[in-house]
């Protein structure tokens, strides 16, 4: 991921919250350019890794390996490919940079493989845009709920994006929260690759169990959008000078997180906050619309 995503700065602390900031920028090749196509095919290779549960992965790359095969890994990919929607105002990119950016980069397994159950390629699974989780020292399973908006303007997306994850970390904890049916199908469908793992960790999400209060909601978010420091098709600019700039504007973007956080009332969450400037953010979804879709 390094080849396409340039870590420009890391856990940056916003004021009155709980709020990690992160910061990745396209990288700049050697003739001072950028190259949103080539992140959005890395992107499309890892789609079967998004869209398919990892046990089926497993089993698929199992059967490969037996008969020194890549057949099995390949339905899988067209199976994965075949799940996402061609509206061209989808917000699949933006949630796919979100998986990559929790897994490789937060280090945040995917617990709930989504993708997989939706049942029209021309609509949105309804629900948060990514389940994922770590532990602490005390044992306690810290689940992230992930939302996703790629937007040109910053504030918007900084604005729809804590919006849209709010509820899944504020609303009372019962039937009626907006979250009990990610809840319900992580007790049934959780999936660590690892039958035993998963079996412990279902636990915690079955309400008649103990380990059900050992649970601690907090939030994963992603945001990309315009920036005017890339290069355009008549300029060129060095992989320092837009790492310069975005470290620029990093304390405004963190006023801004902040004053939302406080409006949504999030401030005693923690929340993993991911910035993507874009050098565009209609190209970015362009981008990976035409790779998956090219004709």
């Amino acid at each position: 991921m390094d080849v396409h995503l340039a870590l420009v700065q890391r856990d940056i602390a916003v004021q009155n919250c709980k709020v990690n900031l992160h910061c990745h920028c396209l990288t700049v090749d050697s003739g001072g350019k950028v190259k949103v196509a080539r992140l959005a095919e890395f992107m499309r290779a890892m789609l079967a890794d998004y869209a398919i549960p990892k046990a089926k992965l497993t089993a698929a790359r199992a059967r490969d390996m037996q008969y020194n095969s890549s057949g099995a890994v390949a339905r899988l990919h067209q199976e994965a490919m075949n799940l996402f929607t061609h509206l061209k105002n989808t917000g699949e990119g933006g949630e796919m940079l979100l998986y990559l950016l929790s897994e490789r980069f937060l280090k945040m397994p995917q617990v709930l493989c989504k993708m997989d159950l939706k049942t029209d390629t021309a609509m949105h699974y309804h629900g948060a845009d990514g389940v994922y989780a770590r532990t602490n020292a005390d044992g306690v399973i810290k689940l992230y709920w992930g939302e996703s908006k790629i937007y040109g303007n910053v504030t918007e997306a900084i604005r729809d994006c804590l919006s849209s994850l709010s509820p899944f970390l504020t609303e009372p904890d019962n039937e009626d929260a907006g979250r009990e049916r990610d809840l319900m199908l992580l007790s049934d469908k959780a999936d660590l690759n690892d039958e035993a793992l998963t079996a412990a960790f279902r636990k915690y999400f079955d309400k008649t169990s103990p380990k059900s209060n050992r649970v601690q909601y907090c939030g994963v978010a992603l945001v990309g959008f315009d920036a005017a420091f890339y290069p355009n098709e008549d300029t060129n600019v060095l992989a320092d000078d837009v790492a310069s700039a975005a470290k620029a504007v990093l304390n405004e973007w963190a006023a801004k997180i902040e004053k939302r956080i406080l409006e949504e009332k999030l401030e005693k969450f923690e929340i993993e906050f991911l910035c993507v400037p874009l050098p565009s953010a209609p190209a970015f979804r362009e981008a990976f619309l035409k790779t998956l879709f090219p004709l």
